[in-house]
């Protein structure tokens, strides 16, 4: 008979994977420990990191505190004090309930604990090392509570070695902050980095705690939401379709206070927005529900972010209803900045030019069109016409199609639709997409000058100040040096707000603020910090910002060195860096198919 092989896990290694789920970075820890403070009901919550939470994540709160026992008991595996029975998970008012985040934490780090109630003399240190109580003695803190995790993972090597750059697990710890801050405004905040003010939050009401971490020119674009219904209540604020974004846009959804991610609820708000905005472009919004407890189930996900609803489809519908009515009221639509480069020029009527006299016809009465001239008369009209004609030469037929030669190639093309510009090939035509082609020559351009670190900056009469988001500045330091070689002059001034001293020459009239903050924002969208693909990253951002747009009309000289640039190019001229179609070549046989 063979022996039993099944058999109980021990504690300590049950505990490590129990926090795997629930603990996976830095970030996962100050979330946990921050919405504790919330449970118990503090009024002012002050987070500290070191080494982007490597060394050290205290949370310090001024909240209720716990009891002796209550402290030993807090670090057990499904220790709560927030549900009791089963109809409590259906009832939810506190941000935890399946009270495995202590343990999780303790199970990985090297944890210190001071708590005190108000009412207590004396409260207690407690210090805890994989999930074992190392030491527990009376203490003389402040009531409340002082969470101190030192060494995440330090028990766990191969964790601890996938952790990822500072620079991206701080910009993760900005966002759980950001989402705890965002939705509880009337409690104070701060985050500190490695001794310095990263955050500082005074309690205040839902607008200034979004100004407060987005940047003040966010106030000018956001239209209050507010709607009451027997299913739920939904308030908040959307952005104005003028200010919509293509990357870089701010969404959040809290329900009942808890953070969300809920795409089908996305399409609720983007709906009323479609017949207003280019596509790809995305409204700002900070979007608040609050309905029964009972009609959702937070239960579903570790993180807690995943919520399904009772009555999915009618907040739906009344979430759309909602936005819809909110840019109704704000007169949204005539606001919207539309492409008026192609529409006619309809005059205003001025009531200064109503008695202006008509226009004066001379008649002379003794002009006989049936007293034609000769045909030789005729044709002395158009005697040098055709010899002042331009003529267009065809396109060489020694010529590869992969190098055009520019001077036979720009008197014969053209623009099609703002869009594309057609050239002739040896063998047939082809079609280049005007911004696809200029964002690849541009790209290749600005890789160039970062391998040699020859970009030319156009220096700044008056420097300009951009204030950036906590995530934005906390990327900053990171790519600072790849920005001052695409051309950028920054420094910084500190509080999350850099100087702009001059930005890349080729960057026409943009404005310096709107172009450092967008490559900003589309590097940190696609986590520039990663030192791998940092330099592709900045350059196709700013390729980007600079390109000639759809909508833009060319000149034949312009179109000219766009074709030149673009079939000069040593590398793949077909596709965009990101992988995007930028030309189309229809062969000679192709087109003569067409005519059969």
């Amino acid at each position: 008979m063979s022996a039993d092989v099944i058999h109980l896990l021990p504690d300590h290694i049950a505990n490590q994977i129990a926090a795997g789920e629930v603990i996976q970075s830095a970030a996962s820890v100050v979330k946990e420990l921050m919405e504790n403070a919330i449970d118990a009901q503090a009024q002012h919550v002050s987070v500290h990191i070191k080494d982007a939470g490597r060394t050290l994540i205290q949370v310090i709160d001024d909240g209720k505190g716990m009891s002796d026992t209550d402290a030993r008991k807090a670090f057990e595996r499904h220790a709560t004090s927030k549900i009791a029975s089963t109809n409590d998970l259906f009832n939810l008012r506190t941000m935890g309930f399946r009270g495995e985040a202590l343990a999780s934490i303790a199970a990985v780090a090297q944890v210190e604990l001071r708590t005190r109630q108000p009412d207590s003399p004396l409260g207690i240190k407690i210090s805890i090392a994989g999930s074992v109580i190392a030491d527990a003695e009376p203490d003389a803190c402040s009531p409340g509570s002082i969470f101190s995790v030192k060494n995440l993972f330090y028990n766990i090597p191969a964790r601890r070695r996938f952790l990822k750059s500072g620079e991206t697990e701080f910009r993760n710890i900005i966002r759980e902050f950001e989402r705890i801050a965002l939705v509880n405004p009337h409690i104070a905040f701060v985050l500190r980095h490695n001794d310095a003010d990263t955050l500082l939050l005074p309690a205040s009401g839902l607008r200034q705690r979004i100004i407060s971490l987005f940047g003040k020119k966010l106030n000018q674009t956001l239209l209050s939401l507010q709607t009451q219904s027997t299913i739920v209540n939904i308030e908040g604020f959307v952005a104005q379709p003028a200010s919509v974004k293509q990357r870089g846009y701010i969404n959040y959804f809290f329900v009942n206070g808890r953070f969300m991610r809920h795409p089908y609820f996305h399409k609720a708000v983007m709906q009323p927005y479609e017949p207003l905005i280019h596509s790809g472009h995305v409204p700002d919004y900070f979007i608040f529900l609050t309905l029964d407890p009972s009609a959702i189930d937070v239960n579903i996900h570790p993180a807690k972010t995943e919520i399904k609803f009772e009555n999915e489809h009618l907040v739906w519908q009344i979430l759309a209803s909602s936005v819809r009515e909110t840019l109704g009221k704000a007169n949204a639509a005539p606001g919207i900045d539309f492409d008026v480069r192609q529409a006619l020029q309809i005059p205003v009527y001025n009531p200064a030019n109503a008695a202006a006299p008509p226009p004066q016809l001379h008649v002379d009465r003794r002009y006989n069109p049936f007293n034609q001239p000769s045909a030789q008369d005729w044709q002395q009209l158009y005697k040098g016409f055709e010899a002042d004609r331009t003529a267009i030469p065809d396109a060489p037929t020694d010529a590869p199609d992969a190098q055009l030669p520019l001077g036979h190639v720009a008197t014969a093309c053209f623009q099609y639709k703002l869009r594309y510009i057609v050239a002739p090939l040896k063998s047939g035509l082809v079609l280049i997409d005007q911004r696809r082609a200029h964002i690849r020559i541009r790209y290749e351009q600005y890789m160039a000058n970062l391998t040699h670190a020859r970009s030319a900056s156009q220096q700044m009469l008056f420097p300009e100040v951009a204030e950036l988001a906590p995530a934005e500045a906390a990327l900053m330091p990171a790519i600072a040096p790849q920005l001052q070689e695409l051309g950028f002059d920054v420094s910084p001034l500190g509080h999350n707000t850099w100087s702009i001293n001059g930005i890349p020459a080729d960057a026409g009239n943009a404005s310096p603020v709107a172009l450092l903050k967008d490559v900003v924002a589309e590097a940190l969208e696609h986590d520039a910090a990663q030192t791998g693909r940092r330099a592709e990253t900045l350059a196709l951002a700013l390729a980007r910002k600079t390109a000639v747009d759809y909508g833009q009309s060319l000149t034949v000289e312009e179109m000219e060195r766009i074709v030149a640039a673009l079939f000069s190019l040593d590398t793949n001229n077909m596709i965009t860096p990101d992988g995007k179609t930028l030309i189309t070549v229809f062969s000679d046989d192709e087109l003569q198919k067409r005519f059969r």
